[in-house]
């Protein structure tokens, strides 16, 4: 996908701002308006197990599609970002509780950060599949590190870490509703950080690199730079994600909450919901969460009683794989892409 197809899809241009991006902007404060008086109306399932875990797997996404989307950049490490920053986090709670939450939760994030610029430096001398394999390996190693060192977990037993207390300016954010819009706050402040960059000099950086590095190292580009600097941001982004998960949704992990079952789970989101597009992290993490959710309830009415538990779940896992496959062939550049023509589409009929 070319540069001019991805701003075609985003809606905007990095020369300015457009009609059609405050259009965006409108519906995107509208849809925070939304999303923040959600607490006022669900019910602790609703946040505990669907939206908290939406807004987390949707921020992982968009950490991965800056790298893979943007940059170009092949992998398959994000279950060893997300530990990175859980763990991180964790400690700095632990050992300088004195730093805000916020605060805790950057840091983290910038050391997530670190560590993927030091799994980038294979990029730049490999590509593709051998990245692939190379970041696999630095999943793999991740989950040995915290499994193997008490110290990450403060020499817990069972090597796994609790959440500490969440709390900010006093306020604690430990029930279902704290817990959501600490989610949603974080979610929304990287995203509008993460539009931003990718309509800056560094987004376009990223996408030549993505289209074709050669040539943009040839035209002067710092393609070294632009690599590990990828590596970095989404790692960052992806590190903040894994706190959320360990501390905001799950309460307690270990290392193997982040194995490589969730890397492919978020790699299949941005497929899925579209690369090289802010909002395909979001649609792909809905089709992730909320399809599942959809096959339980449709199946359990359709079967109930008739059919065994274990072979409805079994059923309904095929389902969801073939709806995957179908998908890809018939829009392979992602549920985005789809529902940017038919928007187009829509508009054009509605002002003839």
């Amino acid at each position: 996908m070319s540069v001019i197809g991805t701003e075609a899809i985003e809606g905007f241009s990095p020369s300015g701002v457009t009609a059609h991006d405050r259009l965006h902007l409108g519906l995107a404060l509208v849809l925070l308006v939304v999303l923040a008086g959600i607490p006022l109306v669900a019910n602790d399932y609703w946040l505990n197990a669907v939206l908290i875990p939406f807004l987390i797997m949707s921020l992982t996404a968009l950490g991965l599609n800056l790298l893979m989307g943007y940059a170009g950049q092949a992998s398959l490490g994000s279950g060893g970002f997300m530990s990175v920053g859980a763990y991180a986090t964790y400690n700095l709670l632990l050992r300088l509780p004195e730093l805000p939450l916020p605060v805790s939760l950057l840091f983290g994030g910038i050391i997530a950060g670190l560590v993927g610029i030091i799994a980038g430096l294979p990029s730049l001398r490999i590509k593709g599949f051998y990245l692939v394999a190379s970041t696999l390996a630095t999943q793999f190693l991740l989950e040995w590190l915290f499994n193997q060192y008490g110290w990450f977990s403060n020499y817990s037993t069972s090597s796994s870490i609790s959440a500490p207390r969440l709390a900010l300016l006093g306020h604690d954010l430990s029930s279902p509703a704290g817990r959501y819009l600490l989610t949603l706050a974080t979610v929304a402040t990287v995203t509008v950080i993460s539009i931003r960059l990718v309509r800056s000099q560094t987004g376009l950086t990223w996408m030549a690199i993505r289209d074709m590095d050669t040539a943009a190292s040839v035209i002067g580009i710092p393609v070294t730079a632009g690599k590990l600097k990828a590596f970095f941001v989404s790692s960052l982004v992806i590190g903040i994600a894994g706190a959320l998960w360990g501390f905001a949704y799950l309460g307690t992990v270990d290392a193997r909450s982040f194995n490589l079952d969730r890397s492919f789970e978020v790699m299949f989101a941005i497929i899925i919901g579209g690369m090289g597009s802010i909002s395909g992290g979001y649609l792909g993490a809905a089709f992730m969460i909320f399809l599942p959710i959809l096959l339980d309830h449709v199946g359990g009415r359709l079967f109930a009683g008739a059919v065994d538990a274990g072979q409805l779940e079994n059923f309904q896992k095929a389902l969801f794989g073939a709806l995957i496959v179908w998908f890809l062939i018939k829009e392979p550049r992602g549920l985005a892409a789809l529902l940017s023509r038919a928007w187009t589409q829509l508009v054009s009929r509605l002002a003839r």
